[in-house]
């Protein structure tokens, strides 16, 4: 029972913390920032297709390529928040919805690069300096690492100076420019470090799973990370680290009943989808946020 156990349990903590990241990266632009960005599942596959392809394709080593990724993904998130620079509330909403279908698109038609809808089979486990990260235990160690270090860092980042212009941004744009402060400065640079994030979140994706293909990043993955954020409360790191433990693990149930497995992936995003709807109606902060969604709509 215990050599079971334990794989599930490493797996499932391996996805928490991997999905974990990538949410706290959204709460940047979107609780922070007060930037609507339903595109960031974009920057997610960017990351995983850049990581798998380039030590799959080119035998680059794992550390090169997971920085990559994190380049990668950031200079798209830059070219995202120059073409949106304009935009604000619901249209900037669908603009960078627009983008994840753009990015699906291509990721399943540029099969000449991706290998489309075959998807990328056999991407290697990580190594560093001839130690292979294969076993389950040493990869969550590694995840757990590398979110830690991450989550300090993005936590510097909203409690220093910068994070506070981004906060003031959100709150009043105008004023902030009327003080001198080059807002649009601000986003691209915030919208490049949530992509960077989302993009190394997508590397250690990749090589957990050792396959990808499109459907791993279609837009319906947008509805479990604004979940986490949502329920988490936005503008709220340590809500957002909560939630992911609680949505990852509340259809985790659906596991031990006896449902046709055509039933328990639709199950999911049901329950996604409801635990939204739900939060948005009787609790728009979330558990531990401090502002309302609705409040960027206007």
């Amino acid at each position: 029972m215990s050599d079971f156990i334990s794989p599930f349990i490493s797996n499932l903590l391996i996805f928490i913390g991997i999905f974990m990241l990538l949410s706290v990266s959204l709460n940047l632009v979107l609780g922070f920032t007060g930037l609507l960005n339903l595109g960031h599942v974009a920057f997610f596959g960017i990351g995983a297709y850049t990581s798998a392809l380039l030590v799959r394709n080119f035998d680059a080593p794992f550390v090169a390529a997971f920085f990559a990724a994190g380049i990668v993904s950031s200079f798209f998130g830059f070219i995202l928040m120059w073409a949106t620079k304009k935009l604000k509330g619901d249209y900037l909403a669908l603009a960078t919805l627009g983008f994840g279908f753009v990015v699906y698109s291509l990721l399943l038609n540029l099969g000449f690069i991706t290998r489309g809808p075959l998807g990328i089979p056999g991407i290697p486990k990580p190594n560093f300096f001839g130690i292979n990260i294969a076993s389950n235990t040493s990869y969550l160690i590694l995840v757990a690492v590398i979110v830690t270090i991450s989550i300090l860092i993005m936590t510097k980042i909203v409690n220093s100076p910068f994070g506070r212009l981004l906060q003031a941004s959100r709150d009043d744009e105008l004023g902030l420019r009327i003080l001198g402060k080059d807002t649009s400065r601000l986003k691209y640079k915030i919208m490049s470090v949530s992509a960077f994030f989302a993009g190394i979140a997508g590397s250690l994706f990749a090589h957990y799973i050792s396959y990808i293909e499109p459907g791993n990043f279609y837009l319906t993955e947008i509805i479990l990370i604004l979940t986490i954020v949502i329920v988490g409360g936005l503008a709220s790191i340590p809500g957002t680290i909560v939630s992911t433990f609680i949505i990852i693990l509340i259809p985790e149930i659906l596991r031990f009943v006896d449902l046709p497995s055509s039933i328990i992936g639709p199950g999911r995003q049901i329950i996604y989808a409801l635990i939204l709807i739900g939060m948005l109606i009787f609790k728009p902060r979330g558990l531990f946020g401090r502002i309302d969604l609705e409040w960027y709509l206007y």
